[in-house]
């Protein structure tokens, strides 16, 4: 902190040991020199907790004087003094947020937690002093308004038209007051939005199915058993179960939990995170946010926060997505209505005297199952082991891409757990460092995400930075001497997250701007779910599925199976998810106050859609994450995940056109879409992949939608 003269003159000596302690203290502080580990990868074993907050004041003062000097510059705007210069801007507060931020998703304490929430108002100021900068903005615009006549390449054009973009969508344009108004609602979404994710974090650790009787695990698998066995003694709990509303813990307890009664009790703690007016409780805070969003979008000339999103998006506005995702519920509510007759004849048929109710989808769909295609997941398993799965989808990039992964084993991990990889070219040039991190904890988040501590830049320059990535899951744990086995949805997971990772890797741009997933959300998915067409390819399967015990490959009829199963509850998939998307377009399209109870909000607007009882939204109001726990995220973007479907599913029919492994095809795929980044409109760049615009019809049949 800053002294005042007074306390200056004053000190005297005691300034000089102050300084020199500080000296001493950003001597210590790994975040104040140059990584000196393999690949300038983190320092984890160096970094500790109080390095974090005096690296971000410091950063935040010296990216504010870079910003100083590139405003205030005498010398007439030009590409290189203004936007270059902007770009590189802020290295020391980009260097401990990359840590820092990432950590806090997969490492959080109340430590952290509390940090964080110190830092948003100083972070959201920052960020605010830098786009509402008029002089900068001044200079970003002299260069812009000059672009045509300054012979820039398609990149470069798209850097300038990215950071000019930024800058008026950030309130660069907006008059006085107006960019006053916006830093209040800005720091105020920043503070919601951050409170948000930690209680549903909060939340979902702390519900616990604690079972005391042997015969309440009755149909339970006895690996499921038995990680519930181990989570209980971690707890102090030895001699009971404890059950989680992790997802890796809950779903196999709803699939295979006789107890009708303990079904229900844990998925409805599942469902109501967030919802049981306590001190987590997020039913104010998510109406906050979406009535501040309102009013930041109307700041911007737009109806509402909807069409300030996707006015950058492939969508291009509401109605477009709107249009989607009302065409595939029309076409999926009538396969999820039919699976729900299914599995009431079963419950039926046992003599069952209840209605088919949300918390036994998973249990009665698994019976379905085995009765229509005679396939237990359980029989999957154990061909499914976690590292052979891995090594699947490792398998699958150098085939198509020459992609080796070396084990890094010299390299500092931010989680014992941590597995660490060095990706090289396949003449055994360095791509970059990868970071996997598969098992849930308390510290942890839910879902799965990639993310990286450096982003890939400088291609085409002699200081080329080469991506240091991590992928964060909450895979099926090791329980005793079984390893983690996977279930076929986590599976998918993996290949998707590892398609976010090639995403980043495989980039070859020049400017960290516009490298590697910074794409438009509805494009983003695309890498990353293409991915997924893979997995459960008998050609694929050969490759990765081998029983953990005895290596043997899965056997041909089991794949069969597979096959034949490979539509089975795409009625309760399809229409799970697009609620969600729906509730999330439905509340981002509102122009005026909300001023219901969200649940409320919600329940009626799912009512309206048709939404079957026995289906939840995927994401409920009070727990959606990937909307409410980030100022942006995936608000109003939530349906990118369908929009990219209708692209991935066209472009594997492009492997499936030639074969799985076409070299020609993945070249095409690898220099037009993942190299390129945000360089040049992603319609554009699938385009000169494909050669046309992608169909719907591949998507419609893989659902069973056609």
């Amino acid at each position: 902190m800053k002294k005042t003269f007074i306390y200056v003159l004053l000190a005297g000596i005691g300034l000089t040991a102050c300084n020199s302690n500080k000296n001493k203290q950003n001597t210590d502080n790994p975040f104040f020199a140059e990584y000196n580990t393999p690949y300038q990868t983190p320092p984890f074993d160096l970094i500790k907790f109080e390095h974090y907050e005096p690296a971000f004041l410091e950063g935040i003062k010296q990216g504010l004087q870079e910003i100083d000097v590139i405003a205030n510059s005498k010398d007439a705007p030009t590409f290189e003094n203004t936007i270059l210069a902007y770009e590189k801007a802020g290295k020391l507060l980009n260097k401990v947020s990359d840590v820092f931020y990432n950590l806090k998703g997969s490492e959080n304490n109340d430590s952290i937690a509390a940090l964080a929430k110190r830092m948003s108002p100083l972070m959201t100021k920052y960020g605010a002093d830098i786009s509402l900068n008029e002089n900068l903005f001044k200079r970003i615009k002299s260069v812009y308004d000059q672009k045509d006549d300054l012979d820039l390449s398609v990149e470069e054009q798209s850097m300038l038209d990215k950071a000019y973009s930024s800058f008026v969508r950030s309130g660069a344009n907006l008059s006085a007051d107006k960019k006053e108004e916006l830093r209040a609602i800005d720091s105020e979404l920043s503070a919601l939005t951050l409170q948000f994710g930690d209680n549903v974090l909060q939340e979902t650790n702390n519900f616990e199915l604690v079972l005391d009787n042997e015969e309440d695990l009755a149909g339970l698998p006895e690996a499921v058993a038995a990680t519930a066995a181990e989570t209980a003694k971690a707890e102090g709990k030895e001699g009971k179960w404890v059950f989680t509303t992790q997802k890796p813990s809950m779903l196999p307890f709803l699939q295979y939990a006789e107890n009708r009664d303990l079904r229900k009790q844990l998925y409805m703690g599942y469902v109501n995170r967030g919802n049981n007016n306590n001190e987590f409780d997020n039913k104010e805070i998510a109406k906050q946010i979406v009535n501040l969003r309102i009013k930041r979008a109307q700041l911007f000339g737009f109806k509402n926060h909807a069409e300030y999103i996707l006015d950058k998006n492939m969508a291009k506005n509401p109605e477009n997505a709107f249009k989607l995702l009302n065409q595939l519920w029309a076409a999926a509510i009538p396969n999820a209505k039919k699976e729900v007759v299914e599995m009431q004849k079963i419950i039926d048929q046992e003599g069952g005297k209840f209605k088919l109710a949300s918390w036994d989808w998973w249990y009665y769909s698994d019976k379905v199952k085995k009765a229509k295609y005679n396939l237990d997941e359980e029989e999957l398993k154990p061909y499914f082991e976690i590292n052979n799965v891995r090594e699947g989808a490792f398998t699958l990039a150098n085939k198509l891409y020459g992609i080796k992964f070396v084990p890094r084993n010299d390299i500092a991990k931010f989680n014992p757990e941590n597995q660490v990889f060095e990706l090289q070219e396949a003449d055994g040039s360095h791509i970059g460092i990868f970071y996997l991190d598969y098992y849930p904890r308390a510290s942890k988040r839910g879902g799965a995400w990639m993310s990286s501590f450096r982003k890939q830049s400088g291609f085409g320059t002699d200081k080329p930075v080469t991506p240091v990535i991590m992928n964060i899951c909450n895979f099926t744990k090791p329980v005793g001497d079984t390893p983690s086995l996977l279930t076929p949805e986590e599976v998918e997971t993996l290949f998707h997250e590892f398609g976010h990772a090639l995403h980043g890797f495989l980039s070859k741009c020049k400017y960290n701007m516009l490298s590697g997933t910074s794409v438009s959300r509805d494009f983003v998915e695309l890498p990353s779910q293409v991915m997924e067409n893979w997995c459960f390819e008998p050609e694929m399967l050969a490759l990765y599925a081998k029983h953990y015990q005895t290596g043997e490959l899965i056997p041909a009829e089991l794949v069969q199976k597979i096959q034949n199963a490979s539509k089975f509850n795409q009625g309760f998939e399809t229409i799970e998810y697009l609620a969600a998307s729906l509730l999330d377009m439905k509340y981002h399209t509102l122009s005026e106050e909300l001023t219901e109870n969200v649940m409320t909000f919600e329940k009626k607007y799912l009512d309206e859609l048709g939404l079957i009882p026995e289906i939840y939204s995927r994401y409920r109001s009070t727990y959606f994450n990937h909307i409410f726990s980030s100022p942006v995220g995936y608000s109003a973007g939530y349906y990118a995940y369908i929009w990219a479907g209708v692209l991935d599913s066209d472009a594997f029919q492009a492997f499936k056109e030639t074969d799985l492994f076409n070299k020609e095809t993945a070249k095409a795929f690898r220099d037009n879409v993942l190299a390129k980044g945000g360089t040049e409109d992603p319609m554009v760049l699938y385009k000169q992949f494909r050669g046309a615009e992608p169909s719907i019809d591949p998507l419609l049949i893989k659902r069973g939608l056609k």
